[in-house]
């Protein structure tokens, strides 16, 4: 029997030497983590409810022994941080970055490799990555799969689209996760580019919320010299595997130690406020890489662009494409006469911007070529400087300038990234000379070369590439069909804004689902701001371009709300300036609101139904709530408490009328004043696809 006792006791201890364990700085969320029969493996619970049961970690090499399994604890090392930081712009002034943090170094026995990984644990949920330490053993190595895994503890709702390696450009389907596969090939069709790796590959980021009432949100965070992740799901046993994007000939990652991957994250809580309120994708990634950010600004434009989107009038300069491909000579060629981007209409939308107070223009459509890329080959190459015969650069620099308004650049690349690096500095320099300080780049199109997909490592090498040579001329990024955003934005803030999502413009090819804006900030926005473009009034379509029949799926009420709801540093006033001089009154809005912001509270959130938000200006002791609604017609009931107390406002509420709906009364808002304060209750209707929103001004 004693001998017995011994043989189990020693067996008792020398398990527990594999385990360990971690807790959030409040407590609240514990970690465990084990090597078990070799296999590193980690679970994650929320006061005591799973959140991650049981779930492996490790990662499959080309070529070379997998590291998945074989391992030895050989290194334990826990340690506290605790910083407050601010950043260059944001929903908040400042940000606390509290975490507890534990670091196992794993030992392979067969090959005396060491991997190192990195858990840290904050009071909103976990962030860990691999790290691989310089060594005789692991030099350079080919990633020929992540296999790490995220243990669902039920058939959860989830909110999600599928696992495409070009586009994030889908409509959220909201669905248990057992329904996914089924629901897939609906989900695909029909803008699917690359289509779904498999019927149960879905993108991160991904929101569910349990059975029991609680919000789970995985995604990654500090994507860097890697390839995106996106969620295999066994659906009998409810565990998501990761699945790295692949280059051209099918690897996942090139690698050379010292080196790691980006971190994965997850985010739980029993209140789906902290979900859109959780800061761990940015304190997950480095601070501020620049000395100087004077020259990062937010910025709040109009632009020609909502009237090619409809239809109305086109990108291109003439109706033709050329005899031989990009050697058109244009001296000879007819105007189309529906070319926007030319120098008298883009100084109307100067004049727009001078008289209403915004800081820039975006113009589209500027530059030769679209007539090649649209008509005769979408291998067609921009060289990014030389523009139509009817848009005079330097001329419109000079007004815009004595106007008191920036001109906003856009280069669509086609997908030629290797042409535009050729033509970056060159463009750029063509910027400052022009007195462009942003830029909106677009990659629509197969990338070029051939195989490589917008999310695989060399894309995303390249995108960090074009923001660190921006910041060298002081120019700020606004990506479109980029990489989904990982928090990268804290440490390069000169990329102030991406898309990477389904925006405004579906509303112009068929239209965006009602819930679409209260799904987003839970999903896509939890890596960092969206160039979302609202702020339509003529919601419908064919008042532009009588042969598009598509219309906006939201009341008037609910654009308003989008700047308060659909955060960015960068807020486009997309409709066209004849339009908004027939809703002056509604327009004072989209006028007031700021885009930088002090203090941020999430008053109401139900993802898929309502989000509420209430936001401070920075620098004054003014707020600005907005509301989005789903399809379904809701009462809104919010609390003011978050006013300084003593202190008299004045709130212009932008609301939907009562018999207001998306579908056939969208433009039915009223507009009223009241003088609130901090101890004020206010109860709103919202109307399908409608919502509303508040400017609360203090009284002097």
């Amino acid at each position: 029997m004693k001998k017995q006792l011994l043989f189990l006791l020693i067996v008792l201890l020398s398990v527990s030497t594999f385990a360990e364990e971690l807790k959030s700085p409040n407590g609240k969320f514990k970690l465990d983590f084990e090597v078990k029969d070799g296999i590193p493996v980690y679970q994650l619970q929320l006061n005591e409810k799973a959140i991650i049961k049981e779930s492996k970690l490790g990662l499959e090499l080309k070529d070379a022994e997998s590291l998945l399994d074989g391992f030895e604890l050989t290194k334990t090392d826990k340690s506290t941080f605790d910083e407050t930081w601010k950043p260059v712009w944001g929903e908040v002034k400042e940000i606390r970055n509290h975490y507890n943090e534990m670091a196992v170094t794993l030992t392979q026995s067969t090959s005396q490799r060491s991997i190192l990984i990195r858990f840290r644990l904050f009071n909103d949920g976990l962030g860990f990555r691999y790290e691989f330490p310089e060594q005789d053993e692991l030099i350079y190595f080919v990633i020929k799969e992540e296999r790490t895994q995220f243990a669902m503890a039920g058939d959860h709702k989830a909110f999600w689209i599928p696992g495409d390696f070009d586009t994030q450009e889908y409509s959220y389907q909201t669905s248990k996760l057992s329904e996914i596969r089924g629901l897939m090939k609906e989900a695909i069709t029909p803008n699917a580019s690359q289509t779904s790796f498999s019927e149960t590959g879905v993108q991160t980021s991904l929101m569910m919320k349990t059975d029991d009432g609680l919000y789970i949100n995985l995604h990654e965070a500090a994507l860097v010299e890697y390839s995106c992740m996106h969620l295999e799901l066994d659906d009998k046993n409810m565990i998501f595997e990761s699945y790295l994007t692949p280059d051209a000939i099918g690897n996942k990652a090139y690698m050379q130690a010292p080196c790691h991957t980006p971190w994965r994250t997850v985010i739980a809580s029993k209140d789906a406020a902290d979900i859109l309120m959780s800061n761990i994708t940015l304190n997950l990634n480095e601070p501020c890489a620049y000395e100087s950010t004077s020259w990062i600004t937010p910025v709040k434009y109009v632009g020609v662009w909502w009237e090619m989107i409809t239809g109305k009038s086109s990108w291109a300069y003439a109706d033709i494409p050329s005899v031989k491909l990009g050697e058109t000579d244009y001296s000879k060629v007819k105007p189309n006469d529906t070319h926007a981007a030319n120098t008298a209409h883009v100084k109307t939308y100067i004049d727009f911007a001078a008289k209403h107070g915004f800081d820039a223009v975006l113009v589209e459509g500027w530059n030769e070529g679209w007539e090649d890329w649209f008509g005769k080959s979408k291998d067609y190459v921009f060289d990014f400087v030389t523009p139509y015969p009817d848009f005079d650069v330097e001329e419109l620099h000079s007004y815009a300038k004595s106007k008191g308004v920036r001109m906003m650049m856009h280069h669509e690349t086609s997908g030629a990234v290797r042409n535009y690096e050729r033509h970056m500095d060159q463009a750029y320099q063509f910027m400052v000379d022009n007195g462009y300080n942003s830029v909106k780049s677009g990659y629509v199109g197969d990338i070029i070369p051939r195989g490589e997909t917008h999310y695989g490592q060399w894309m995303v090498n390249h995108y960090l590439y074009a923001i660190k040579k921006a910041a060298d001329y002081k120019i700020m990024v606004n990506a479109h069909e980029a990489v989904r955003p990982t928090g990268l934005c804290r440490t390069y803030p000169n990329l102030i804004c991406n898309e990477s999502a389904r925006g405004t413009e579906y509303e112009s090819f068929g239209g965006n689902n009602p819930d679409h804006t209260t799904i987003l900030p839970f999903t896509r926005l939890i890596g960092g701001p969206m160039d979302y473009t609202p702020g339509i009034f003529e919601t419908d379509i064919s008042k532009y371009n009588p042969n598009n029949n598509s219309y906006v799926r939201s009341t008037l009420a609910r654009q308003l709300a989008l700047y308060v709801t659909m955060y960015s540093p960068l807020q486009m006033a997309a409709d066209l300036p004849e339009t908004y001089n027939k809703y002056l009154d509604a327009f004072q809005f989209i006028k007031d609101v700021p885009v930088d912001w002090d203090d941020t509270k999430v008053l109401e959130a139900e993802p898929g139904d309502y989000i509420t938000y209430a936001r401070k200006q920075k620098g004054a002791d003014n707020w600005f709530v907005g509301r989005t609604n789903d399809e379904e017609a809701r009462t809104s009931n919010i609390n003011l408490d978050f006013l300084t107390p003593g202190k008299k406002y004045i709130a212009t509420i932008y609301s939907d009328k009562k018999d207001a709906h998306y579908k056939n009364n969208p433009k039915a808002y009223e507009i009223k004043q009241i003088k609130v304060n901090n101890k004020t209750k206010l109860s709103q209707f919202c109307a399908p696809g409608g919502g509303y929103a508040i400017s609360i001004i203090e009284r002097k």
